[in-house]
C-alpha cells in the first residue's frame, strides 16, 4: 500500500512540477519596455533652466484650477441637476461662463489629468490608459483571476499571450520626463505653484508633483484614498457591491494611497475634502502677494464612499444608501469649493485670478449612485455621459458674468488659455492641442468662430471623434460603430451609421489622420469593463 502511494505521489510530482514551474514563471514582455528619448529630456531640462522675464509692470494673473473626481454634469445644479444644490460651484458660472459642451480628453481619471496638465493629447506620449501598480504575476495567477474569480463586468484582459511589463518598467508609468507640465512652465515665469489633492499621474520620482513643477504638494498619489479613518467618530462608510470596491477599502491609506506633504507621509485625521480646501486656502494666503498657480484636484466624489454625519444627515430623505452618501459627498465638495472662492474674494484677488472648475470625467455609473442622464453612459465610455463634464470659468472684470458658451471646448484649452494670459513662451519642439478660450468669450469678432474643428478620443480599441454636430464612436473589441447627430440627438439614442455611411467614412478618415500623430500606449491594460446598451455590448480598457 505504501509503495503504491509513493508511486502515485511521485507520478503526480512528475506531472505537476513542470506545470507549476510554467505557471509560476513570470512573463516579462519586452514590448512594454519604456525608453525615454534622452534628447527630449535634455531639451526640456535646458528650457526649464531659462527664466522667462516679464516686461510688464502689472504682475501676471493668478490661475486656480479646481478639478472634481467622477462628478457628473447632472450632479451640478447649474446644469439642471436636482439632487444637490451646488450653489458655490454654480456661483463660478454666475460670475463668469458656463460651457454647455465642455469635454475632457479621456473618460477615465489618469489620462484625462495628463492631457489637462500638459495641454497635449496624452496619446502623443503614450499615456493612454490608467497607470497600474499591479499586474498578474504569472500564468497561474492570471488563470485564477480570469477563470475562477467572479469579477462581474470587470473582465481580465485577454492578450494574445499573457505578458506583463517588468517591475522596473511598471514603475516608469505616468508622466514621462520628456513632457512639460503647466506648473513647470509657469515657474520659469516666476509663479509660485502648489498641487493639493489627488495626483494619479505617476508614482516614480520623475513623475511626482514636487518633481513636476510644484513647490508644494498635499494629497496622495493613487487613484483613491480614504477620506477619513473608517473608525473615526461622525464618519459614515458605505461599501459597494462593485468588484473594485474591496480593493479600494483594503488599500486604505497605505503605499501610494498615503496622505503626503511634499513626498513625506503624514497622519491625517480630518475629512479629506475639507482638508484639501483648508490647505489650499492656507497656501493662497501665504502667497497672495506674488503670482501663483494652484491646482486643486479633489478626490470627491470618487469612491470609497465616506461622508461626515453632518452632511449625511441632510439627505435622510434619499432611500438608496449609495445615492444618499454620494449626494452628501458632493455637498461637502461644493462647500469646499465655496471656501476657496470666498478666500479669494476676502483677499481681494478675484479680479486678478482666473478660476476654472471642471470634472476629470463623467459620473461612475457602476457605483449605482451616479446618474449622467439624460446623457448616455458614464465614466469609462466615450458616450456623452463619460466625456462631457461640468466646465466653468471665472475671471472678474474680464469674462462677462452669467455667460453661456455653447460650442465644444476641451480641457486641453486650459493649458493654452493659461499660457496666453501669463504670456508664456512655449517650447517649439512639439505641438499643442488646446486653444486660448478668452477671445471666444470676450471678443465679438469671434462670434462665428469655433475653437475646435474636431475633438478626438482613444483608449486603445475604444475611440471617438466629434466634428461639428456629428459624433462617431468605434469599439474595435465589440466591433461596434455608432454615429450620432448631437444637435438633434444629444442623448445618443439613434444610431445613424447605416443611414450615413459617407459621414462614417469621412470621420474615420479624419481619425486616421489624427492617429498618425500618436504613439502606442506605453503600458498594457489589465482589465476590460463590459457595458450593456440594450442589446449592444461595449468594452473599455483599464
Amino acid at each position: 500500500m505504501k509503495k503504491t502511494m509513493k508511486k502515485w505521489i511521485g507520478l503526480a510530482l512528475i506531472i505537476l512540477t513542470p506545470i507549476l514551474i510554467f505557471g509560476l514563471w513570470p512573463l516579462e514582455n519586452p514590448e512594454y519596455k519604456i525608453v525615454f528619448n534622452q534628447k527630449k529630456i535634455d531639451y526640456r531640462n535646458n528650457f526649464l533652466n531659462q527664466k522667462q522675464l516679464t516686461s510688464d509692470s502689472v504682475p501676471p494673473p493668478n490661475i486656480v484650477i479646481i478639478l472634481a473626481d467622477d462628478l457628473s454634469l447632472m450632479d451640478v445644479s447649474s446644469y439642471g441637476g436636482k439632487n444637490v444644490k451646488t450653489e458655490n460651484i454654480d456661483r463660478i458660472a454666475a460670475n463668469g461662463v458656463r460651457f454647455e459642451e465642455g469635454y475632457i480628453s479621456s473618460p477615465i481619471c489618469a489620462p484625462s489629468r495628463a492631457g489637462l496638465i500638459t495641454g497635449r493629447y496624452q496619446q502623443r506620449f503614450g499615456f493612454e490608459i490608467n497607470i497600474h501598480e499591479r499586474y498578474p504575476k504569472n500564468r497561474l495567477e492570471y488563470f485564477v483571476y480570469a477563470n475562477l474569480m467572479n469579477t462581474g463586468n470587470w473582465l481580465v484582459a485577454k492578450h494574445d499571450e499573457w505578458a506583463v511589463p517588468s517591475f522596473e518598467d511598471m514603475h516608469k508609468q505616468g508622466l514621462p520626463p520628456t513632457e512639460f507640465t503647466l506648473s513647470e512652465l509657469l515657474k520659469t515665469k516666476g509663479y509660485n505653484t502648489a498641487a493639493l489633492g489627488k495626483w494619479h499621474m505617476g508614482y516614480n520620482k520623475t513623475a511626482i508633483p514636487v518633481n513636476r513643477g510644484f513647490d508644494y504638494h498635499y494629497g496622495f498619489y493613487e487613484a483613491f484614498s480614504l477620506y477619513a479613518p473608517v473608525d473615526k467618530e461622525d464618519i459614515v462608510n458605505q461599501k459597494l457591491q462593485d468588484f473594485s470596491d474591496p480593493h479600494i477599502w483594503g488599500k486604505g491609506r497605505s503605499g501610494n494611497c498615503a496622505i503626503r506633504k511634499n513626498d513625506k507621509e503624514i497622519q491625517e485625521d480630518g475629512y479629506l475634502t475639507n482638508r484639501i480646501a483648508e490647505e489650499t486656502n492656507k497656501w493662497i494666503k501665504e502667497h497672495k502677494d506674488e503670482p501663483f498657480f494652484v491646482y486643486v484636484p479633489f478626490s470627491a466624489p470618487h469612491t470609497p464612499f465616506q461622508a461626515t454625519k453632518e452632511y449625511y444627515d441632510q439627505y435622510a430623505h434619499v432611500k438608496s444608501p449609495e445615492k444618499r452618501i454620494y449626494y452628501a459627498m458632493i455637498h461637502a465638495l461644493d462647500d469646499a469649493v465655496g471656501s476657496i472662492m470666498k478666500n479669494l474674494e476676502e483677499l481681494e484677488l478675484e479680479e486678478n485670478t482666473l478660476v476654472i472648475f471642471l470634472s476629470d470625467n463623467g459620473g461612475a455609473t457602476y457605483t449605482t449612485a451616479a446618474d449622467n442622464s439624460p446623457l448616455k453612459g458614464g465614466k469609462m465610455s466615450n458616450f456623452e455621459g463619460g466625456i462631457r463634464v461640468p466646465y466653468l470659468m471665472q475671471w472678474k472684470g474680464k469674462i462677462p458674468p452669467g455667460s453661456i458658451y455653447s460650442k465644444p471646448v476641451s480641457a486641453l484649452d486650459i493649458f493654452a488659455t493659461s499660457s496666453e494670459i501669463s504670456k508664456l513662451k512655449l517650447p517649439d519642439d512639439r505641438e499643442y492641442d488646446g486653444v486660448n478660450l478668452l477671445p471666444y468669450l470676450i471678443d465679438s469678432s469671434y462670434v462665428d468662430k469655433t475653437p475646435h474643428e474636431a475633438l478626438f478620443w482613444r483608449s486603445e480599441y475604444h475611440k471617438a471623434i466629434r466634428k461639428g454636430d456629428w459624433k462617431l464612436i468605434r469599439d474595435d473589441m465589440s466591433d461596434q460603430t455608432v454615429l450620432y447627430n448631437l444637435k438633434k440627438d444629444f442623448e445618443e439614442k439613434t444610431n445613424l451609421a447605416k443611414k450615413h455611411p459617407e459621414i462614417v467614412k469621412s470621420l474615420q478618415a479624419d481619425f486616421k489622420v489624427w492617429e498618425k500623430k500618436l504613439i502606442k500606449s506605453n503600458w498594457p491594460r489589465v482589465m476590460d469593463l463590459e457595458m450593456q446598451d440594450g442589446k449592444a455590448v461595449y468594452y473599455f480598457p483599464l
